[in-house]
């Protein structure tokens, strides 16, 4: 099917607008929508958060009456049922919009057919534009719908000898300032973002969202409003302090949401000090490497987590990759030689190259001193 440049141009602005949602919205997708009548926007919109209106009611609300016999573009295929909100196929129907163009199909077996609905409804339906830009902006949320799990990225700061701290431990930014805001970036954009009990203990991360530099997102225009995604920490005894900077209120000042993952060995009184902290504790059964991360990913795509970021440290990360679960990884590789020191995995060993897993780069640029490298890693 062959679209305009016209067409293309606003399905981009609608691709743009989807952006300004990135991190509020799961488990749904973020999607943007534009209304044209006579060559001009005359409405524009874009799903705010989960148990909001979607983009196409916020966009025909918008153009009004301008609405009937206008053309509407949406970067997901608009939905054709009754969930926390009705079907925006019968908002579009009802709208009387002479012509419907969509990016990407809806996979859910429940929300998915809008397109055909309108088609019935005598709405001209196109679908296929700027796809693949579509599919990659809401790449979590499509890849959760297919294996019914989360999306795993693996985020990590290393030297050129593959170091990420020295053997005394943490707490020095093996990465320069550029790297870091992309990062925050990447923490976002995903649901949840997770840690070992170790680097608790070592860094005391906040795992917030600070300064954050969205430029793994080429469609964001506008920023979006900034948000902290669920914290996760794999620590099988309990050993999570309870006055952890984990708990204190985010720099916006939201209450923090922290699910810690402990095995049933863990001590009562601990989980119990946890729990008073504000955390939910959720016992979880363990295999050669501990905590068993299929199950960990299991249970959080239940609580409607798309996509995890996986952040430390290193003997986490181990268990990740030896199960094949680690789906995209952005490394920031600094222009240091560190010599002896904490290697990026720990814990595992493929027993030949062959067999190893392999990085397919997507994306290679510097960033200050700082090489960004982004891709798929693929498992044999």
């Amino acid at each position: 099917m062959s679209f305009s440049e016209l067409d293309e141009r606003y399905m981009r602005r609608a691709l743009a607008l989807a952006e300004r949602a990135r991190g509020h919205t799961h488990p749904n997708p973020i999607v943007g929508a534009v209304v044209v009548k006579d060559g001009r926007i005359v409405g524009a919109g874009f799903h705010p958060r989960a148990g909001e209106p979607h983009a196409e009611v916020f966009a025909l609300r918008r153009a009004g009456d301008a609405a009937r016999g206008a053309e509407v573009y949406v970067t997901l295929e608009p939905c054709n049922h009754h969930g926390r909100t009705p079907p925006c196929s019968l908002a579009l129907l009802q709208a009387g919009v002479a012509r419907v163009v969509y990016a990407a199909s809806d996979p859910g077996a429940k929300s998915g057919g809008g397109g055909e609905r309108l088609r019935r409804g005598g709405v001209r339906v196109e679908a296929g534009l700027l796809e693949a830009e579509a599919r990659a902006q809401n790449r979590a949320f499509f890849y959760a719908a297919r294996y019914g799990r989360p999306l795993v990225l693996w985020k990590a700061a290393l030297t050129l000898d593959g170091r990420v701290a020295t053997d005394g431990g943490r707490g020095e930014a093996v990465s320069g300032p550029e790297s870091h805001r992309v990062a925050h970036g990447y923490r976002q954009s995903c649901a949840a973002v997770a840690v070992g009990v170790g680097t608790v203990l070592a860094d005391d991360p906040a795992l917030t969202v600070r300064e954050p530099e969205f430029r793994a997102f080429p469609a964001m225009v506008e920023p979006p409003p900034l948000r902290d995604p669920l914290k996760v920490v794999f620590d099988p005894a309990a050993r999570t302090p309870p006055e952890a900077r984990l708990f204190a209120p985010g720099p916006r000042g939201e209450p923090a949401r922290v699910l810690v993952l402990v095995s049933e060995s863990a001590a009562r009184e601990r989980v119990g000090a946890l729990e008073e902290a504000g955390a939910e504790v959720l016992t979880l059964p363990e295999d050669e490497r501990g905590l068993s991360v299929s199950a960990a990913l299991a249970a959080l795509y239940g609580r409607g987590v798309d996509s995890l970021l996986l952040e430390g440290g290193p003997r986490l990360a181990g268990s990740f990759v030896a199960a094949g679960l680690v789906d995209r990884l952005a490394l920031f590789v600094a222009p240091r030689l560190l010599g002896e020191g904490r290697s990026l995995l720990e814990g595992f060993s493929y027993e030949s190259l062959a067999g190893a897993a392999r990085f397919v780069r997507e994306r290679a640029e510097w960033l200050g001193g700082d090489l960004w490298l982004e891709g798929r890693l693929e498992v044999s």
